[in-house]
This record gives C-alpha cells, structure tokens and sequence, in this order.
C-alpha cells in the first residue's frame, strides 16, 4: 500500500496513545493512576449544560455559519474586552473545533513550503507536527540555563528570512512555567518589527498560582487588532473542564479569519450549534466555576509540591500555572521514553515521556485529577524509582515489592 510521505512521517500522539494502553489495563481490572492526560475531572458548567440541552430540545440542529454562530462569536467578543482590554469585531473572531484546530488553521493559513516556525521547548507535542503537517519546518529554541524560560537573545537568532511565526503558549504545557512581561514585551516588538506572526496559545491563561499573571501579548501593543501581527488562541477545553466539546477560537486580523473561514469550510464545516450552545452558555454564566477549578488545581499543586520535596534525585521547577509539572528524572535514567513504560508497567501510573515536549530527561506529570491521584501517583513513582523509599507498597488490593534495585 503507497501512503502520504508527508502523512506517514506524522508522529502518533503519545498522550493518546499511552491513554489507551492504560484504558486497556484498566479493563482488565488493574489499578492505574493516570497522571498523563490534561483533562480537569470536574462536571461540565451547569450553565453550559443547560445551553445545550435547550438547543437540543429545540430541534434546530442544522448547519451553522462557518465562522461561528452570532450569539456565540459576541460572547467570546466581550471575554476579549475583558480579559485583554481589546476591542474586535465578530469579523476578528472565528470559532473552531477545539484550539488544537485553530492552530492547525492559523499554519495551514499563514505558511508556504519550507516557511519556518520557531517553537519554544518544552513545547506542547502537537506544535511541530502541525507545522510539519502544512509543510513547514518547525525551529526548536531550548532554554539551555536549566530553565524552561527562553532567552530573547536566543528567540531572536533563530529566526531568519524564512520565519513567519512564533508561537508562545504561557502558562506552558508541559511545564507550567509563565513567561515574564518582559519577555512577552520583547517579543512583541520583535515580532511587529520584522513582520512575523505572535501566535499566543492562550489555553490556559486564568489557571495561574500565588497571584501569579500570565500577561496577554496584546498589553504590549498599540496597534489594533487588524494592524497587530498577535494572533490569539483560546477555548472552553481548560478553564471550564469542556473538554469533549471541542470548541476554541481564534481573534485575528479579518484576513486572517477570513482565509481560515474558507479552510474551515473545505474541511470540517462549522462547529456543532450543541457544542456551540454549550460553550456560549458557560462563557455567559456564573464565572465562580473557572475560579473554583484553579483552586482545586492550585490545591492539587501544592500537594505535588510536598510530596515531591521527599523524592530523592528529582528536580522540579515549581509549576505557576496549567496542572502539569515536568520534573527532572536523569538521576534514574536520561531516557524518558524508558522511564514512563517503566512506570506505567511497574507502578500502573500514566506519564508522558519528556521527549516528546523537546525536553528529553523529563517526565510530564497532570495534577488535573484528585488530590488522592496525585499522593497515590507519586507515592508509587518515588517506590519505583527512589531506592530510599519503602521497598514495599500497595498497588490497588496488591502487595508489592521492589526487586529491581
């Protein structure tokens, strides 16, 4: 069978797929933690839920405009207002199914062959391989002081006549780490001066810690929106725990939308009007539940925190925001691909292997589930790889022992 060059070089999603091994260890009754998908456990917003359930019931379940229904579109228009003090017009927003699409359309929309995209490591997975998808070359810029913050210096190398964007996700997944003002400042500038695209994945921006902000790109600007290069992705995925609804959005110049209309129209069509009715129901109710999930994450946080000061060998740079944490595992083993197989195999838990940020000798850690997931989780992580910890510990209704040291 002949497939796609550009299709088969695609790499498998490794969340997924390490989900599904752990879904199938499940079914066969075993007792696994998993600590590698981001997915808040909370209950869909009652708001969003009733949204929905009225546009179901009603029976209008038809088509809708590509772009976006009206009522939905005004909805984000005003979240932009207040969250980043920017005034758009409904031809600046577009609605897409989930931010992972939006992404993909701002590239398929913005790039020629060859064009260059520069990628900050530890970068979520799906950026390179979206890139290579719309036949670009992604840029890796790897902080190399031990941070997960790049240097501007290091950003403004990179780029080269062939750049056309920059994308920056802050708070970080997989790291949690937000990027100072000042940083965002800078690039601000550097991206209006040299004409290249500011790509601000905006996903997680309200699940920040301890009064921390991650600032919005547009802060640094004077231009408005049809003038600035920023280009904002944001969705109800995150911060409402909506994740199965698969509705994001893109603000951006009208040109910009309107291209990526006409992709969107060639492809996928519109966003469902269920899922549409739910995510205006939640950006239109009570706001205290965004609120209450940071808290519970926060919670969850700081719980990781404490138990992680106990694990001998681990670096962990505290986590500012999202509910991931990426700690540094070289002291067992520089391999994380080995380490996260070892773990799901030896201490049932699910983590994502560092290498597949851009940040090998890491593993990714969600804190988005329950406090008990997260002592439970790495309680069993510390048994499997930290010789200090008891040798002896219970895995579901099973005694377990460490025979590997």
């Amino acid at each position: 069978m002949k497939l796609s060059k550009l299709a088969s070089e695609i790499v498998e999603s490794p969340t997924l797929a390490l989900n599904e091994e752990a879904r199938l260890l499940r079914e066969r009754g075993e007792a696994v933690i998993n600590l590698g998908i981001g997915e808040p456990k909370n209950k869909t917003p009652i708001h969003a839920i009733l949204s929905s359930a009225a546009k179901l019931t009603s029976g209008e379940v038809k088509y809708v405009p590509i772009d976006g229904i009206p009522s939905l579109k005004k909805a984000v228009i005003r979240y932009t207002e207040e969250n980043y003090d920017r005034l758009v017009a409904p031809e600046n927003v577009i609605i897409t199914n989930g931010a992972k699409q939006s992404l993909f359309n701002i590239i398929y929309s913005i790039l020629n062959p060859q064009d260059e995209v520069i990628v900050i490591a530890p970068y979520w997975v799906s950026y390179p391989e979206i890139i290579k998808m719309c036949m670009g070359k992604p840029v890796i810029v790897t902080p190399e002081d031990g941070t997960f913050t790049p240097r501007f210096e290091d950003i403004e190398r990179a780029i080269t006549s062939y750049t056309r964007a920059l994308i920056v996700n802050s708070p970080n997944n997989p790291s949690g780490v937000i990027y100072p003002p000042e940083l965002i400042e800078k690039l601000v500038d550097l991206c209006e001066r040299k004409g290249i695209y500011l790509i601000c994945d905006d996903i997680y921006h309200k699940l920040t810690f301890d009064g921390n902000e991650a600032a919005p790109a547009y802060r640094f600007t004077k231009k408005d929106v049809e003038d600035s290069h920023i280009i904002v992705v944001n969705g109800v995925a995150k911060l409402y725990g909506m994740t199965g609804f698969r509705v994001g959005w893109v603000v951006g110049p009208r040109q910009l939308v309107r291209v990526m209309t006409n992709v969107t129209a060639q492809t996928t069509s519109g966003v469902s009007p269920v899922s549409q009715a739910a995510a205006e129901g939640a950006l239109n109710g009570l706001q205290s539940v965004v609120e209450a999930l940071r808290l519970h994450i926060q919670n969850n946080r700081d719980v990781l925190l404490q138990e992680f000061r106990t694990f001998n060998g681990v670096r962990l740079i505290e986590p500012q925001g999202t509910f991931y944490a990426l700690p540094d595992i070289r002291a067992f083993n520089g391999n994380s691909v080995e380490v996260s197989r070892f773990l799901l195999k030896k201490a049932m838990v699910v983590t994502v292997p560092g290498k597949e940020f851009g940040m090998e000798g890491h593993i990714r850690i969600s804190f988005s589930g329950s406090v008990k997931d997260v002592t439970e989780g790495i309680a069993r992580i510390k048994w499997a790889l930290d010789p200090t910890s008891p040798n002896e510990i219970y895995i579901g209704d099973k005694k377990m022992i460490r025979d590997w040291m």
